[in-house]
């Protein structure tokens, strides 16, 4: 059985994410599952020891014992066959966030991606807040070059807009004019969607999860259950 996703606004690592990461912990398999954190977002501006030591100081401040951050930055890393195994064997990946085209790029069609991929289709959740939230949709927009970029598509027909309740909102005018027919998932900060209802996702954290389609506009908030 395919494994669950969880799609967050950005500002990870903090005590907003206490709700959805738990969650995701749990159905990882609990707090003895393997965790890595992939960092590869920061790798540009030389963050990513940083992003990736938060990451795992985090999740073992909600009590997980099996976590690590594997150095994935650039395309050779990204192909390394013993990253890729330790990506393999992990059932909660997390993508934070970064500079969203070099996280979409590096990994796409990568011997990790690939590991992450069969790690997923075998139960393991992957989780992304921001930039990491961005490249798992089918489309994402890169606010560096302002230009709208394919991602590794596990959510057909989506793009993600985090840090919603900060300037992801201002995003949405040009996307729905750019991207008709796609649906918009405009996340706050400190909040997460997660698809552990079946086919639906449900709110996790203090803020909402705004859903544009077409010129309907839906906002969800903690607790909520939605489908699009």
């Amino acid at each position: 059985m395919a494994g669950h996703l969880l799609l967050e606004g950005g500002a990870e690592f903090g005590e907003g994410m206490r709700e959805p990461d738990l969650r995701a912990i749990a159905l990882a398999g609990g707090f003895d599952a393997p965790i890595c954190i992939l960092p590869t977002a920061a790798g540009p501006d030389h963050n990513h020891r940083r992003a990736g030591n938060n990451g795992v100081r985090w999740f073992k401040s909600l009590g997980a014992t099996n976590v690590l951050s594997l150095d994935v930055l650039d395309r050779k890393s990204a192909n390394d066959d013993s990253l890729a195994a330790s990506v393999r064997t992990s059932r909660l990946i997390y993508l934070p966030g970064g500079l969203p085209r070099h996280l979409g790029e590096t990994l796409a069609n990568s011997a990790c991606w690939s590991a992450a991929m069969e790690a997923h289709r075998e139960g393991a959740v992957i989780a992304g807040s921001s930039a990491g939230a961005m490249v798992l949709c089918e489309h994402y927009y890169d606010p560096y070059e302002k230009k709208l970029l394919r991602g590794l598509n596990m959510i057909p027909n989506a793009c993600v807009l985090p840090h919603h309740n900060n300037f992801g909102r201002n995003w949405a005018g040009q996307l729905r004019e750019l991207l008709p027919g796609v649906f918009l998932l405009g996340i706050d900060e400190g909040t997460g969607m997660l698809n552990d209802t079946g086919s639906d996702w449900q709110v996790y954290g203090p803020g909402e999860v705004t859903v544009y389609s077409g010129t309907q506009v839906q906002r969800h908030a903690r607790g909520a259950v939605f489908s699009f």
